[in-house]
C-alpha cells in the first residue's frame, strides 16, 4: 500500500505553495547554470549560450529569478546603461538539486524515451 500523502499537501498555507516552481521551467535552470561560476553576466552574455530563448522570455525568466531571490540584478549608472546578473547564495542552494536531476536524467533518459515511444504506439 502506498504511503499516504501528507495532510497539509493541499493546504493553501503549505510551504510548497511558495516554492519557486519556475526552476523547473525550461530556461530558469539554464540561467542558474550560466551564472553558477559566480561571474556577473550581462543580458547578451546570457543569450549566447541560450540562443534558442527569445529576449522577452529571457527577461521574464530573469525577473522571476530575481523576484524569488535566486539571482541579483545590478544596474550601473552609465551611458549606455549596463546591467549585470549574478547568482545569490540562495540560488546556489539549488545547484545540488539541479545536479542531482541532471544525473537522474543521464541515467534514466533512455528508459523515459522508451516509455514515451511505447505510449505513443499505444495511443495513436
Amino acid at each position: 500500500m502506498p504511503a499516504p500523502l501528507p495532510p497539509d499537501l493541499f493546504d493553501p498555507a503549505c510551504p510548497s505553495s511558495a516554492t519557486p516552481f519556475q526552476i523547473g521551467d525550461k530556461w530558469a535552470g539554464l540561467v542558474l547554470t550560466c551564472l553558477r561560476d559566480g561571474h556577473p553576466r550581462r543580458f547578451n552574455e546570457l543569450r549566447i549560450p541560450m540562443s534558442r530563448v527569445s529576449a522577452k522570455v529571457l527577461a521574464e525568466t530573469l525577473r522571476a529569478l530575481e523576484r524569488d531571490g535566486m539571482i541579483s540584478r545590478h544596474a550601473y549608472a552609465e551611458t549606455p546603461p549596463r546591467v549585470e546578473y549574478t547568482i545569490t547564495d540562495l540560488g546556489r542552494t539549488l545547484l545540488p538539486a539541479m545536479d542531482a536531476c541532471r544525473e537522474w536524467a543521464r541515467q534514466h533518459l533512455a528508459a523515459v524515451e522508451s516509455a514515451r515511444t511505447a505510449y505513443e504506439m499505444r495511443t495513436s
